[in-house]
């Protein structure tokens, strides 16, 4: 491989592979990537992964296998207006993070994509699916990219610190590629800073302390951010103290909003713990009131209290369950009348239509409890059934209550 290097230079441009054979990682992509580069014609491609993972690198690759010339451009920084002139003569336009074109920019697109103007390759560490208009991501082929592996970051570390002109032992390339969250871009950045230390600091107990805390990157408008509070609901859902306590730390470390974090905490408590124990979710809502109190970096400790307490509760989705069966009836065959016994009779004409005629009074008869019929008639009549309770937690108890009450108040 032949590199040109100037002092100038990022790593990551000294050692940006040359051809589709020098590239690293993607290996699943790879046979449809020479595919389409091979073709006849390129096709307009959306990249879609995390960042650092060579979405630009392969797609300046494959306009170059495929004999096009190219311009590279990215969107926070390009306007319209700009992007017109610059596409004069042009094949292939390489627009980085497409994302932050608005709709009506990403329309601009259409008719040049619709006529062959212009071949596109998109990259995006956003969901298309949220971040790209639905009559643009029609046109597009769109390829998942992964994380980059830890062997596939040591292996890129290497060729990093070759170029440098220095050597380290194997572990210190595997600490760097362990640290650097599947990001290549994040690595040889650390490749860079850790060249210029004495030797002395290249002991790993030293090279963890000197390490700059900003290697630990969130993606905070991207797929990780609800990836890693989706682990960490399901985690307490799974009663996986171990596993909460982690995404909970890969969260803050990686600078999330903890308000973000709690207000997933007070859903989890309602929906996965419910009536398990009714404590859960006072306790969430508690934690939230300590970080807006308390702030951050201290409010970690209420969250996770908050955390381990409920992931060992006692999980019961009963009443979550219930609500989603009666929406489901309402928006199946519409809300039914209340029974005129349920309704005020505010007015005298309410009265004359017979407005609560012969409502009972729960309070005024034995254990605060009497049969009568509360569901819209056509319901009772079919014995519709929305709740169905578990026995767990506290809830289980609660039910004992009011089977008892109901057996008291019978008749036998």
């Amino acid at each position: 491989m032949r590199i040109e290097i100037t002092d100038k230079q990022p790593l990551a441009d000294k050692i940006r592979p040359q051809s589709l054979d020098e590239f690293v990682g993607q290996s699943h992509l790879l046979d449809r990537i020479a595919a389409f580069a091979g073709g006849a014609r390129l096709p307009s491609l959306l990249f879609f992964g995390p960042p650092g993972c060579g979405k630009s690198t392969l797609a300046m690759l494959m306009a170059k296998a495929a004999g096009k010339s190219y311009i590279r451009v990215s969107a926070p920084e390009a306007g319209l207006a700009t992007l017109r002139k610059r596409l004069a003569g042009a094949e292939v336009l390489i627009l980085d993070e497409i994302h932050r074109f608005s709709k009506a920019q990403q329309d601009f697109f259409l008719p040049i994509l619709e006529s062959g103007e212009i071949v596109l390759l998109a990259t995006t560490t956003e969901n298309p699916s949220f971040s790209v208009t639905r009559q643009l991501l029609s046109r597009l082929h769109v390829l998942r990219f992964r994380a980059l592996t830890r062997e596939e970051l040591a292996r890129m570390a290497r060729r990093g610190a070759a170029v440098l002109g220095v050597q380290w032992a194997d572990e210190v390339f595997d600490l760097l590629a362990g640290m650097s969250g599947g990001d290549g871009r994040t690595l040889l950045n650390l490749v860079e800073h850790v060249s210029t230390l004495p030797p002395e600091k290249l002991e790993l107990g030293e090279l963890r302390q000197v390490l700059p805390e900003a290697i630990i990157r969130g993606d905070r408008e991207g797929d990780s951010h609800y990836e890693l509070v989706s682990a960490l609901i399901k985690s307490i859902r799974g009663s996986d103290v171990d596993a909460a306590m982690y995404y909970l730390a890969c969260l803050l470390e990686s600078g999330e909003d903890p308000r973000f974090i709690c207000r997933r905490l007070i859903l989890s408590a309602s929906e996965d713990i419910g009536l398990g124990d009714p404590q859960a979710l006072p306790l969430a809502i508690s934690c939230q009131q300590a970080i807006e109190y308390v702030g951050m970096p201290e409010g970690f400790i209420p969250m996770a209290e908050t955390v381990v307490y409920l992931a060992l509760a006692p999980k019961n989705n009963s009443s979550y369950a219930a609500y989603l069966n009666a929406q489901k009836e309402v928006r199946e065959n519409g809300m039914r009348p209340v029974p005129l016994h349920l309704r005020n009779a505010s007015t005298s004409l309410h009265k004359e239509w017979g407005y609560g005629r012969g409502y009972k009074y729960p309070h005024a008869f034995p254990g605060s409890w009497v049969e009568q019929e509360y569901l819209p008639h056509e319901l009772a009549k079919a014995k519709a059934t929305f709740y169905v309770p578990k026995n767990e937690g506290t809830e289980a108890k609660m039910h004992a209550w009011l089977a008892s009450r109901k057996r008291m108040t019978r008749k036998p």
